[in-house]
C-alpha cells in the first residue's frame, strides 16, 4: 500500500486545472445540459478566499458526474474533475484493496446504504440474468450487528433474507446455527445466496470471519456473492491489520464499500463502491440513451465535489500519513481499555479498530449521556453503549471521561459497604 504526500498548492493546481477541463457553464455555449452553477446570489464565484478553497470552487461550479467512468466512454462536459474520480478509486481499489489495475468497476456514492443497495441489486440481477434465477431462490444473508440498511435493501429489491445470530460477548457469527440454516435453506429451494460482510459493524466494530463462512459455504456446494461493507471500517482496518483478508487478493470478495465521510473526514454523503471488473454490467440502465457515457450506478446525476475533496485527502496524507493517524487512534482506543480492565468494567473491541462498546450494566447513563455515547437501542432499555474514537476525542476528554468512571465505580463500592 502506497501512494505519495502532495503539498496542498500542487493539489490546488490539480483541482483548479480539472475544473478548467470542464466545461464552464461562465464561459461555454452550453444549452442543452439540465443544470448550470450554483445560485451566485448564495453562493458567489468571485469570493476572495475561493483561491483557496479548491473543494468549495468545485462545490459551486456543480461538475455531473453521472454514469460510470471506470468505463472509456462518460460525459466529455465534466471530464477534468471525472479523472480525479477515477484516480480516487485507483487509490482505494488498487492500493488499499489489492485490486489488479483496471479490473475494477466503482463510482463515488452518496454512503454506505446506497452502496449496499448497489451492490445486492448487482447480484440479483446477476443470478436472474445469468442463472435464470427467480426471486424466491434468492436469499440474503448479514448478521444481526449488520448496518439496518440491509432491512431497506432487501424490501426495495423485494428479496428474501434471514439474519445470522451473534454471540453476545463475541460478536462473531454462530457458524453452527449458520450451518443448520444452509441447509433448511436448500431443502426449502433456495439456490443463490447474497451475503454481506462486515469489516466494522456500527455497533462494535466487529469483523466477520469471511473465510470460516466461504469455507462453510464451499462445503454446502452453494452459489454465493459476497459484498463487504466496510462502511465504517474501511478507511482504518486496512491501515492496522497487515493481515486484513477483506480485499480484492481474496478470492471471494466481490465487492466493497467504504464511506469517505466518517474515518477521512470528508464532507458527508460519500460513499465509495467498488465492484471486480464486469459483474456492474448487470444493472446497465440501457433506456439512458440520452447520456453520452454509460450508468449503472443506483443515484445517476451526483456532484463531483466529494469525489474532489476525498481525493484531496487521500493525497494531503499519503499512505503512511493516513497509517500514522490510524495508529494514533488505536493507541488512544488501547489505553481507554487497558483503563476500563483496571476498572473491571467490561467492553467488547476488536483490536484494529477505534470502538469501544460497553454493557450498559457496567455504566451508569448519566456518565453516558455527558460525554454523548451512542446506545444499541433508543426504543427500550440499551444493553450497550458505544464510544467511537474519532479526531477530536482528544487526551484531555478521555481523562475526564475515565476519571468520571472511576469515580463512579468508588461511589458504588462505598454504597456497597454501607449497606453490606
Amino acid at each position: 500500500m502506497f501512494w505519495p504526500v502532495y503539498p496542498f498548492d500542487e493539489l490546488k493546481t490539480f483541482v483548479l486545472n480539472a475544473l478548467e477541463h470542464n466545461a464552464s457553464y461562465y464561459d461555454h455555449k452550453i444549452m442543452g445540459l439540465p443544470a448550470t452553477y450554483l445560485d451566485p446570489k448564495m453562493f458567489p464565484a468571485d469570493a476572495d478566499f475561493l483561491e483557496n478553497a479548491p473543494f468549495i470552487r468545485s462545490f459551486i461550479e456543480n461538475p455531473n458526474h453521472i454514469g460510470l467512468h471506470t468505463y472509456e466512454k462518460s460525459i466529455s462536459s465534466f471530464q477534468g474533475t471525472q479523472k480525479l474520480e477515477l484516480d480516487l478509486l485507483r487509490i482505494c481499489a488498487e492500493e488499499i484493496f489489492k485490486a489488479v489495475p483496471n479490473n475494477y468497476d466503482g463510482y463515488v456514492a452518496s454512503g454506505g446504504t446506497e452502496c449496499n443497495i448497489q451492490a445486492v441489486w448487482i447480484y440479483r440481477e446477476y443470478y436472474k440474468n445469468v442463472l435464470d434465477a427467480k426471486n424466491d431462490e434468492i436469499i440474503v444473508l448479514f448478521s444481526e450487528d449488520t448496518h439496518y440498511s440491509l432491512f431497506k435493501v432487501c424490501n426495495i429489491l423485494q428479496l428474501n433474507f434471514k439474519l445470522l445470530n451473534v454471540d453476545f460477548n463475541s460478536r462473531e457469527i454462530d457458524f453452527e446455527k449458520l450451518d443448520n440454516l444452509l441447509s433448511e435453506l436448500k431443502a426449502d429451494g433456495v439456490k443463490y445466496f447474497i451475503t454481506v460482510l462486515n469489516m466494522g459493524t456500527t455497533m462494535f466494530g466487529s469483523i466477520d470471519d469471511i473465510d470460516s463462512i466461504t469455507h462453510l459455504y464451499k462445503s454446502h456446494n452453494i452459489q454465493f456473492k459476497i459484498h463487504v461493507d466496510a462502511a465504517f471500517g474501511g478507511f482504518i482496518y486496512p491501515f492496522t491489520n497487515p493481515n486484513n483478508v477483506f480485499n480484492f487478493e481474496n478470492p471471494n470478495v466481490d465487492s466493497i464499500s467504504v464511506d469517505g465521510h466518517k474515518m477521512l473526514q470528508a464532507p458527508y454523503g460519500t460513499g465509495i463502491f467498488l465492484i471486480r471488473k464486469g459483474l456492474i454490467d448487470n444493472v446497465l440502465t440501457e433506456e439512458a440513451s440520452y447520456i453520452e457515457g454509460l450508468d449503472h450506478t443506483l443515484c445517476g446525476s451526483r456532484s463531483g465535489a466529494n469525489a474532489i475533496a476525498t481525493w484531496m485527502i487521500l493525497n494531503m496524507h499519503g499512505s503512511k500519513g493516513l497509517m500514522d493517524h490510524m495508529e494514533q487512534l488505536i493507541i488512544k482506543s488501547d489505553f481507554i481499555c487497558k483503563s476500563l480492565s483496571e476498572l473491571d468494567v467490561r467492553f467488547f473491541r476488536n483490536e484494529f479498530m477505534n470502538i469501544v462498546t460497553i454493557p450498559s450494566e457496567d455504566i451508569p447513563m448519566r456518565i453516558c449521556e455527558k460525554y454523548t455515547l451512542v446506545p444499541d437501542t433508543h426504543r427500550g432499555q440499551p444493553k450497550w453503549w458505544k464510544i467511537v474514537v474519532m479526531e477530536h476525542v482528544n487526551w484531555q476528554l478521555i481523562d475526564k471521561f475515565l476519571l468520571d468512571v472511576a469515580q463512579c465505580n468508588k461511589d458504588n463500592l462505598g454504597m456497597s459497604l454501607a449497606y453490606g
